[in-house]
């Protein structure tokens, strides 16, 4: 039998770091498959720079990237530009991870072309529509249009079950995305060239923020937290990636520029952004992956959000949910940062999101799956 094409869409650096495990597994599989890259070209810069890291090409391009884009335009263009890449590669099945808008339309695309889809990262769920917006009702609408669903943890596999999917079509694969940490912790330093501002002895919080759904007054309150919080202990030191969203530079840059030992830096590529994983004390952040990716290195995390689809790590006590109050931000980082005790509970807790090997679990069963229709 010759190589099976299975086509890979992503769109977001999120999304290329966690399908990049998963196409270099397949192509450690050269005997079965064929994987092809179609990315979307959103954030092209970011995305180039983790096709580079870890070796990717892309074959096709959507070029759904406009300013000021809406949900809407992203999911006209790629319905509008997938299937021509779906009929000339004519592949065997289509994978697609995570939340994005692209994700649910893909699925949509490859579904109307009767391509079988792949669903990586499957099962996270908040059961609130707005919260994360447009992210829980993409993700629930890619289960309906899934064939196979490679969930990361059994707390997401059981959500796929009470979703009524058939329990031969889940498989429980640990993320990806602890692969490509690991894979990518090991060719990395200590973030020095990232931020060589930063003190040898000091203690670094790194914040990550840039959620829709907390843009105006919880934003405000979130950088009043962040500055409250370096003001009030002269041995730490702060680094945020801001990201390029007006939403977020207008608020960071007026409560948080020019704030002693406060690093303000442009959008980083992911080998930095594990490298300042791996020299911080702690983590603050409203998004998604790095929920899962500093309990691999043991940092503890807060999570600036009411509700998280990662409640593993909550559970486990690598992660806790404190909202975005701005007194309580402040004072369950002061916890961290003055009880031993407690940050050694979240810091040595146990890592939920897997062993490194999804890439090769999610091929295993991608290609069990493939066979039963073959059969």
């Amino acid at each position: 039998m010759s190589a099976r094409t299975i086509l890979c869409v992503f769109g977001t650096r999120p999304e290329a770091i966690k399908m990049a495990p998963v196409v270099r597994a397949l192509a450690a599989r050269a005997d079965a498959f064929r994987p092809i890259v179609c990315v979307t070209n959103q954030h092209q810069e970011m995305l180039d720079q983790v096709l580079d890291l870890f070796e990717l090409r892309a074959e096709h391009g959507l070029q759904v990237m406009t300013s000021g884009q809406t949900p809407n335009d992203v999911t006209v263009r790629v319905l509008e530009r997938l299937p021509p890449v779906l009929a000339s590669t004519r592949p065997a099945a289509v994978l697609v991870q995570g939340d994005t808008t692209t994700t649910f339309a893909a699925a949509l695309a490859s579904f109307y072309a009767r391509v079988p889809i792949g669903h990586v990262e499957a099962g996270l769920r908040t059961y609130r529509k707005d919260s994360p917006f447009p992210e829980e009702l993409n993700r629930q609408m890619t289960t309906v249009l899934a064939d196979w669903h490679f969930a990361p943890t059994a707390w997401a596999r059981d959500n796929l079950l009470r979703a009524g999917v058939a329990p031969a079509a889940v498989t429980v694969t640990g993320n990806p995305v602890t692969d490509a940490l690991r894979w990518i912790a090991d060719k990395v330093g200590d973030g020095a060239d990232v931020a060589p501002a930063l003190a040898p002895a000091s203690r670094v919080v790194l914040v990550t923020a840039h959620r829709r759904e907390n843009f105006g007054a919880p934003f405000v309150a979130m950088c009043e937290a962040i500055r409250a919080i370096v003001e009030r202990h002269p041995d730490v030191e702060l680094v945020y990636p801001v990201h390029l969203n007006p939403n977020v530079q207008a608020p960071v840059r007026r409560i948080l520029s020019g704030a002693p030992r406060v690093h303000l830096l442009a959008p980083v590529d992911y080998a930095s952004l594990v490298a300042l994983l791996k020299r911080c004390t702690l983590v603050l952040t409203d998004s998604g992956g790095i929920q899962e990716e500093a309990p691999s290195l043991g940092k503890p995390v807060l999570v600036m959000r009411d509700t998280t689809e990662r409640p593993e790590g909550v559970e486990a006590g690598t992660a806790k949910l404190v909202g975005t109050d701005r007194d309580r931000i402040i004072a369950e980082t002061d916890r961290l940062l003055t009880d031993p005790a407690a940050y050694a509970a979240m810091a040595h807790a146990h890592n939920p999101y897997g062993d490194g090997h999804a890439g090769e679990a999610i091929v295993a069963a991608l290609e069990a799956g493939l066979a039963e229709i073959e059969s």
